[in-house]
């Protein structure tokens, strides 16, 4: 397909994406601030929180993909211009959210406990456990956050939920500075500070963006049509389970073979699970920035698929793949030029700072496959194509990447280095099936009259 074909979808999605860019950055840098000030405290502080972020988003993840089958379902239906499915989707959303954060939250108590199971140095485990309990404490009041930000995000909504987050995060880096540091007054908690940041934080983002959904008076005419606060439209909830479950699986899949990277490294020592935790937050920043992009492919094929538009619906999916190409080579670029200065941001232990240098050159490498594959999970959504790409993660990172790196870190003892290289053949075997997955899929329904039509 020709740029010109493409050149009328990219300023749309552009503008969808960029607040959604930044709001999902504000997820991550929650994480970037933890780390960055708990790494001055040293670095088996700074293991410690590695360990818990790898544990707590691979439950995260879960519930958040969950919460993104609210988006293409109201995309959709607001094509169709159907109110009636717009006020279901969004009672239902809601609850849902509201249970799967109650559920979510609770597993950090069972988890926490089997923490000295996975091998890690003890001394980071007992760091660790404290935390974790602490953090998913967090993740109902992110899910509540989540269910109101998908549906308004659905509708094309998209700049609250990034003004919410820019807030959070100034929210949460003042608070962290005052109760890592014991700053201004407050307790000095060391890294359980960070912990309580988050939490009072996602707090303040769950209490705002449902005021914003609740008060706006644009959403009137859709909080008018839900049939019931008080209990969920059961259709509806069940088509959201439906399309949420494969979503949060292929995200668990995914994000949980980042987290056993993690558990392995972990295996190495304090040193080597510290520099990991530098080098998978820097490239965590740039993966929700090309995630953001993706979730404008959702809501952009959703609504043109709504419209029976097929061919512009593949349209905007490509158009999506090459903002996600140009924005990932370039960063790509930025790591390998300044792999070497980044790390000196969270630890300065020479060893932490050499490790930490090389993994973030095989992330510079990785970029462009980690762009590609999540946009393409993105227009697959528009799609309501959830199932294949659970498969697809579940065989490329869990029966390859894992077992590479594992036989690469330990077998050839290339340490975390070699267990990267896994990580690096999964995503690109991952972004390559998917964005086959996605041609031969959006290919099908466009027939040749409505290429006419979208011409």
């Amino acid at each position: 397909m020709s740029f010109a074909a493409l050149r009328p979808h990219l300023k749309p999605t552009i503008s969808l994406a960029y607040p959604v860019v930044l709001s999902q950055l504000g997820h991550v840098l929650v994480n970037v601030c933890d780390s960055v000030m708990v790494g001055q405290t040293g670095k088996v502080p700074l293991a410690a929180v590695s360990l818990g972020v790898s544990v707590n988003t691979m439950v995260m993840v879960m519930g958040m993909g969950l919460s993104m089958a609210i988006t293409p379902l109201v995309a959709a239906a607001d094509g169709q211009r159907n109110v009636r499915q717009l006020g279901r989707l969004l009672g239902s959303g809601v609850w849902l959210c509201i249970v799967a954060g109650l559920v979510l939250g609770a597993t950090g108590l069972l988890i926490a406990p089997l923490l000295k199971y996975l091998g890690q140095p003890a001394e980071v485990v007992a760091l660790a456990a404290p935390w974790i309990r602490v953090i998913f404490l967090s993740l109902l009041p992110l899910m509540v956050f989540q269910g109101f930000r998908q549906f308004a995000e659905g509708l094309g909504l998209t700049r609250q939920a990034m003004y919410l987050s820019i807030m959070a995060n100034v929210v949460n880096a003042g608070l962290c500075y005052m109760l890592i540091f014991g700053n201004f007054g407050a307790p000095q908690m060391g890294m359980m500070g960070s912990a309580w940041a988050t939490v009072a934080a996602r707090i303040l983002m769950a209490l705002l963006m449902g005021a914003y959904v609740l008060r706006a008076a644009r959403l009137q005419p859709y909080r008018a049509a839900v049939p019931s606060w008080f209990r969920p439209d059961w259709s509806t909830l069940r088509r959201l389970v439906g399309l949420g479950t494969p979503i949060g699986v292929q995200m668990m899949f995914e994000m949980g073979a980042f987290s056993f990277s993690a558990i392995m490294i972990g295996w190495l020592g304090a040193t080597s699970l510290a520099a990991h935790q530098i080098a998978i937050n820097v490239a965590s920043v740039t993966y929700m920035a090309a995630s953001g992009i993706a979730a404008a492919a959702t809501i952009r094929v959703g609504n043109l698929r709504g419209l029976n538009d097929a061919f512009g619906a593949r349209q905007a999916g490509l158009a999506a793949y090459l903002l996600a190409f140009l924005f990932m080579a370039t960063m790509g670029l930025l790591l390998v030029a300044a792999r070497f200065y980044i790390p000196h941001f969270y630890n300065h232990d020479p060893a932490v700072v050499a490790q930490a240098a090389t993994l973030l050159l095989i992330a510079a490498a990785f970029q462009i496959s980690d762009g590609l594959q999540v946009v393409g999970l993105g227009a697959l959504r528009g799609l309501e194509d959830v199932k294949v790409p659970s498969v697809v993660a579940l065989l490329a990172y869990w029966v390859v990447a894992l077992p590479l790196g594992y036989t690469l870190g330990f077998v050839f003892e290339m340490g975390n280095v070699g267990v990267w290289l896994g990580l690096l053949l999964g995503l690109t075997l991952v972004a390559g099936m998917l964005l086959w997955r996605f041609r031969q899929h959006s290919a099908v329904a466009s027939t040749p009259a409505a290429v006419l039509a979208g011409s």
